[in-house]
């Protein structure tokens, strides 16, 4: 934190920093939004591959409905946006589209994504087995629990083992999770109302304040 306040900065970029090993670690991929080329974006990479001049694809998609610009075209293409092995997301952004549902991504979130998964074997292996045990919380099916931590077990996937050992220590709460009605979602939410009113208060009232309002907000 005294780095933090010496230097200005915010306490999690500092600690960006901190973890660093090399300057390369500290490069973010560019975020970029839909774009009129994204529909066009399986032909524009075909033509790249072939050595096609740019000229030439912009006429190609434009035949396709294409209706931007030229200068647009060239900055998707300069950008790398026509190759998805060139514009590699984030490992925390890869897990958010990989935890989403392929419906909830847009269009060409959802392209990029299956052209990652399907150059990686184990990719998509992990996708798929992320997807169905969305399934089985989503649609209470806590019967096929044993059957995927089976499944699991044989892709030996990495990284894998220490969660499932987790699943297997609780194995009946688990199981009842996965497929009763019941949540203690109603108690979680009473516990951060009072840690919410108990940060509000601090250093600036006593307990029987923070009591009266705890029994208030009920």
């Amino acid at each position: 934190m005294e780095c933090a306040r010496r230097l200005g900065w915010a306490l999690n970029t500092v600690k960006r920093y901190a973890r660093a090993e090399k300057a390369e670690d500290l490069l973010r991929p560019p975020r970029y939004g839909i774009c009129l080329v994204d529909a066009h974006r399986d032909l524009v990479q075909r033509r790249l591959a072939d050595k096609t001049p740019v000229t030439r694809i912009l006429a190609e998609i434009r035949e396709h409905g294409y209706s931007g610009s030229a200068n647009l075209l060239v900055r998707y293409i300069n950008q790398g946006r026509a190759d998805p092995q060139r514009v590699v997301p984030t490992p925390r952004r890869l897990v958010s589209w990989i935890m989403s549902r392929p419906t909830d991504l847009p269009d060409h979130t959802r392209r990029h994504l299956h052209d990652l998964l399907t150059s990686c074997r184990e990719m998509s292996t992990l996708a798929a087995r992320v997807r169905e045990f969305a399934t089985i919380l989503t649609q209470r099916r806590g019967q096929d629990l044993t059957e995927w931590v089976t499944t699991v077990r044989l892709d030996t996937l990495p990284g894998f083992d220490s969660y499932l050992n987790g699943l297997l220590k609780d194995w009946d709460a688990v199981v009842a999770g996965l497929t009763l009605p019941f949540s203690n979602g109603p108690t979680e939410g009473v516990n951060t109302k009072i840690k919410y009113l108990k940060r509000q208060m601090y250093g600036r009232a006593g307990f029987s304040l923070l009591r009266k309002r705890i029994l208030l907000s009920q």
